[in-house]
């Protein structure tokens, strides 16, 4: 077993992510990776643009638990016309920033620093596409579903994407959202739901 080279002391660690598809398809963003920060890979977002792509163009979208932002950044590449990007990590939310300073998009995403929840109870803008893929394991799904619709935030037939380990339980989403799409890749299951509200 080979040994591991030491890292130059100060160095810092960057990982890449590639925009897959629309005016940016292949630029690649650098990212600084952080603890529990696991960005939707890149054959899952491929699926899940596909499912987007009649819908994707001129939509208001939110990427709630953005961390490095890869599926609020390939929203706005496929030309959806605004993205809000929420996270408690200040330095995820300025790597996202700067990513769209080098995209020359910053008049259309916006960083929002704070938890989902403080974002939902004050934001007013209604929502064509929401991203939801929070931290695995701490039960953060259904409460943040719950909340977003009792505050009425979602368009006429909105979408809203929820990425979450294979097992995890989702019974309890509001009753008005249907299952649109759904896949697995490996542990991992990602879904696309609309709301039909009557």
């Amino acid at each position: 077993m080979a040994q591991a080279k030491n890292k130059p002391r100060g160095s810092v660690v960057r990982n890449q992510l590639r925009i897959i598809g629309g005016r940016w398809r292949s630029r690649k963003l650098t990212f600084i990776p952080d603890e529990g920060l696991r960005p939707t890979p890149d054959r899952v977002r491929e699926t899940l643009y596909n499912w987007l792509a009649p819908v994707i163009a001129g939509a208001t979208c939110l990427d709630l638990y953005a961390g490095s932002g890869s599926l609020g950044l390939e929203a706005l590449s496929r030309g959806a016309t605004h993205c809000h990007f929420v996270d408690t990590s200040g330095d995820a939310l300025k790597q996202i920033n700067s990513h769209l300073i080098t995209l020359g998009a910053t008049t259309h995403g916006h960083c929002h620093q704070g938890t989902a929840e403080d974002f939902l109870l004050k934001v007013s803008t209604p929502l064509d596409i929401v991203f939801i893929d929070p931290p695995f394991g701490q039960g953060l799904v259904v409460p943040i579903c719950n909340l977003l619709a009792a505050r009425q935030l979602l368009s006429e037939d909105a979408l809203i994407y929820i990425e979450t380990p294979r097992q995890e339980e989702l019974s309890a989403l509001p009753r008005d959202w249907q299952i649109h799409r759904e896949k697995t890749a490996g542990q991992v299951a990602f879904r696309l739901f609309r709301c039909n509200r009557v």
